[in-house]
């Protein structure tokens, strides 16, 4: 789960790190406001939306899809300029790297107070699963696209793992302060902050804390000027007050909506919609499609108890995406017993009207029953025995490059 930057700041300033003073905004005159309250004559008007990159994107009438203006982190100078970026960012649709085309609408503005940079810096937690245990990142070359750092120079850099049951030594802040050439009162600073980062890392269960820039002010402080904070969302239940932080409009509707139905689904770009049991059986699922020369256009995974309510609403959640033109169902009958499921997918077919090509790979309990049950329905729904089968029967019904 994602937060926006302005709530990730609150996090940090709750819990003691050097953040600048900041306002969330909606309006363009809840951004005035806020600029005559920070009381200064510079400030940063920062787009708010769940997607990094957004200094570099492009704005865009919703409407019209007209450019409205590059950049969604703009500095302002004076009260003109707050105005001016507050109307030509609210309501306007930003398009950066992380985002897609399609890009993400604007409704939440963060002004923040500005400060005197001499250095950006880049700096992130996250857990690395192939030493199971926290990741601490950083690089002198903050405010820049850290993949393009990653990939051309990547001697800049510098890494720490961290073993949380006993948390972040002192020697290995102070090593990557030294890694960084920070001096002087900047490494007190750096090393108080990265400490409390971790802290707040590690208490509030969260998969990745990525702050760009990080930056050394002109009196050698540390701040921390970005904020992008995501948790697992296995740990929720331990944190209702990070709950309560979600914006749902920012997340994929019909991901919210499988959610509430205690369906996993994961959007993608394909035209082959997938209803799956299990999730490394769906991630199978999708790569033998893909051997097939087809494309998946989701990981649906109904989990091991579903029933024929659930399978009709996992068909009604394939569906919605237009860009599906025929649907795999593989199920593996273990607790879900196979003939259930042909039921779900029968009153499904029904219910929606279903017309795109179907196919339906039952094994395990009930097989026998499931398929019997599938062949007197009447129904075009294609069965097959085997994924392989499955697989390259639906990319060709869909008109793909089967193999």
């Amino acid at each position: 789960m994602n937060i926006h930057e302005y709530q990730g700041k609150q996090l940090f300033r709750d819990a003691g790190l050097a953040v600048q003073e900041g306002v969330h905004c909606t309006t363009v005159e809840q951004a005035l406001a806020a600029y005559d309250s920070l009381g200064g004559n510079v400030v940063a008007v920062k787009s708010q939306i769940h997607a990094g990159g957004r200094g570099k994107g492009t704005l865009y009438d919703p409407e019209s899809g007209d450019v409205v203006m590059e950049g969604g982190v703009k500095i302002a100078f004076n009260r003109e300029d707050v105005e001016n970026y507050a109307q030509n960012i609210l309501g306007n649709i930003l398009v950066t790297k992380q985002t897609g085309e399609e890009g993400k609408l604007v409704s939440n503005l963060y002004v923040e107070g500005g400060c005197k940079i001499a250095h950006e810096y880049y700096l992130a937690i996250l857990v690395d699963r192939e030493e199971k245990m926290p990741l601490i990142m950083a690089s002198c070359e903050g405010g820049v696209d850290i993949e393009e750092v990653a990939e051309e120079t990547p001697e800049a850099i510098f890494k720490v793992h961290v073993d949380p049951s006993v948390g972040l030594l002192p020697e290995q802040a102070e090593g990557l302060a030294n890694s960084l050439g920070l001096t002087g009162l900047s490494i007190d600073s750096f090393v108080e902050n990265v400490s409390g980062l971790f802290d707040l890392f590690v208490s509030k269960d969260c998969a990745m804390v990525e702050i760009n820039p990080m930056v050394r002010t002109e009196d050698d402080k540390i701040v921390l000027l970005d904020a992008k904070v995501g948790f697992d969302e296995n740990a929720l239940f331990r944190h209702p007050d990070i709950v309560e932080l979600r914006d749902l409009s920012e997340e994929e509707p019909t991901e919210v909506r499988a959610k509430a139905s205690d369906l996993s689904y994961v959007k993608l770009d394909g035209n082959i919609g997938c209803l799956v049991n299990g999730a490394g059986l769906a991630m199978a699922t999708m790569d033998v499609i893909k051997l097939y020369g087809g494309e998946p256009a989701n990981f649906l995974d109904v989990g091991g108890g579903a029933n024929e309510e659930q399978v009709t609403t996992a068909f009604g959640i394939i569906m919605e995406d237009p860009n599906v033109k025929g649907i795999l169902v593989n199920i593996f009958g273990g607790i879900m017993r196979c003939d259930i499921i042909a039921r779900g997918v029968i009153a499904a077919t029904q219910a929606l009207a279903l017309e795109d090509p179907l196919v339906v790979r039952l094994v395990g309990t009930n097989f026998e029953e499931g398929r019997r049950i599938l062949a007197e329905s009447g129904l075009n729904i294609h069965t097959a025995e085997t994924l392989a089968e499955g697989a390259k029967m639906i990319v060709e019904l869909v008109g793909g490059d089967s193999q």
